[in-house]
């Protein structure tokens, strides 16, 4: 555990005992099934402060696709019919070969040498003032630190060595920035979602995508007032991204708003957007 002790309160005992273990979890998303349209944080359901005491979050998604389903497929119905599973690309080791190297590679405790500590310094500031301390998720704090510490060490003792080496830093800060990413990517398409929802955009890539078609500097609102209703938006948000663009400078109306011409026509058409 992240304190590697856990406490206990309760049937009138209270003491701390030590848990230095790793823990492996795994949660399914609120009401049974990730939704798109929410967060990370509001599917996963947990506290921050829990959440935090994890070195590494894995967000696994049930995604639809014709390479996975059918390679998932081909293996059920394999071992359906012949109780057992398919023969592996691979050469997998004996249970009993990785209990006996990982009781062999407890007995190192690896140490952290002074060159090494400044660059895990060095490290961390840079994760605090870069592109990870923006995301909005909460990841880098002080537990980040010691995150990195952890996987290291425990890298160094896979690696038999007593002391920690500026590639195991690296490869822990590459494994805490693949976890990451799948919840900010996850992150990234519930913001793409809502954008496909907003009527306002829809409107505007109807628009874009006539102009496209037509190949011409202006288009008239009234080929495009049928796409919008087939895409079930109304008038009035038509009306509402025509004065919403226009006033950011994107495309120019005429006197009876019934002619659209881009403000980038006259040069590189919608490229210039």
């Amino acid at each position: 555990m992240e304190q590697q002790t856990v406490s206990i309160a309760k049937a009138g005992i209270t003491t701390t005992l030590n848990a230095r273990t790793s823990v492996l979890a795994a949660a399914n998303p609120a009401y049974s099934r990730y939704n798109p349209s929410k967060t990370p944080e509001e599917n996963i359901n947990l506290p921050a402060a829990l959440l935090s005491r994890f070195d590494l979050l894995w967000l696994i998604l049930d995604k639809a696709t014709h390479e996975h389903d059918r390679r998932l497929a081909e293996h059920v119905t394999y071992v359906h019919r012949f109780s057992s599973h398919p023969e592996l690309e691979f050469e997998a080791l004996e249970p009993h070969f990785m209990r006996a190297y990982i009781a062999h590679v407890r007995q190192y405790e690896p140490t952290v040498p002074e060159d090494v500590a400044a660059h895990v310094v060095d490290e961390y500031v840079a994760m605090r003032n870069g592109a990870d301390a923006a995301t909005g998720f909460g990841f880098t704090t002080a537990r980040t630190l010691l995150a990195i510490l952890r996987l290291s060490q425990a890298l160094a003792r896979l690696h038999q060595r007593h002391e920690v080496s500026r590639d195991d830093i690296a490869e822990a800060r590459r494994l805490m920035t693949l976890c990451r990413t799948s919840i900010l990517d996850a992150g990234e398409e519930v913001e793409n979602a809502r954008q496909a929802r907003d009527p306002i955009s829809i409107v505007y890539n109807l628009i874009r995508e006539h102009v496209d078609a037509v190949s011409g500097p202006a288009v008239n609102v009234s080929d495009i007032l049928p796409k919008v209703l087939a895409r079930g938006c109304t008038k009035e948000h038509l009306a509402e991204t025509l004065t919403e663009y226009e006033q950011l400078g994107v495309w120019h109306l005429n006197h009876d708003r019934s002619i659209i011409r881009f403000a980038a026509s006259d040069g590189d058409g919608l490229d210039g957007l």
